[in-house]
């Protein structure tokens, strides 16, 4: 038993230091539910906020999603948008604004947030999303992850959307401060990229 529980610290610990923690899946997979959203801080959603939707919030969200309409790139550029807000939102109920790429040294400061909370906050935005059919060209998948160490990259999580003609594209926060707009890429192509750190 010692040595399991040695063996689990030591995984933790090394997670950690890679910036991001393991990906909890049974964390992901609570999708907010309509009235009120959840927000994961504090590296590998050791800590969670949860703040009403209200009807104000609501209506924002219709109409950042109405930009979209027309295109699927229109809705993917009105996502960017819709996650960004979410963030403000968060950060005002959190109490601070998360900086960018969430460096190691951040993993005990207030209210910093590695790529599982980035990934598992912006699932949950879109997935309020889906659940008001505010999406016509996108779908919600699992998120997923790059970078195994050996190849010269640190794990990386992000969120995934899927089009109507079945491309994935990763929708990554990670890169920004809290409330900026997150990255939109092809999935594929966001696949090879975070070598020695890149975007």
């Amino acid at each position: 038993m010692k040595k399991l529980l040695s063996g689990l610290a030591l995984l933790s610990a090394t997670a950690l230091a890679s910036g991001c923690a393991p990906d909890f899946k049974e964390q992901q997979a609570k999708a907010v539910v309509p009235h009120k959203f959840v927000a994961c801080y504090s590296y590998g959603c050791r800590k969670r906020v949860t703040f009403p939707i209200t009807q104000q919030v609501n209506d924002r969200f219709a109409a950042i999603m109405s930009e979209g309409q027309g295109s699927a790139e229109g809705e993917r550029q009105a996502i960017r948008k819709a996650v960004a807000y979410y963030e403000d939102l968060s950060a005002t109920r959190i109490g601070t604004r998360d900086d960018p790429k969430s460096p190691v040294a951040a993993s005990g400061k207030p209210g910093q947030m590695d790529c599982i909370d980035e990934s598992t906050n912006t699932k949950h935005v879109l997935l309020y999303l889906q659940a008001r059919q505010l999406l016509a060209y996108h779908s919600v998948q699992p998120n997923t992850s790059r970078g195994v160490l050996i190849d010269g990259r640190y794990p990386h999580w992000t969120a995934v959307i899927k089009d109507t003609s079945g491309k994935k594209w990763a929708v990554d926060s990670w890169f920004e401060p809290g409330g900026g707009l997150p990255d939109v890429d092809p999935l594929d192509y966001w696949r090879t990229r975070g070598v020695m750190g890149e975007r």
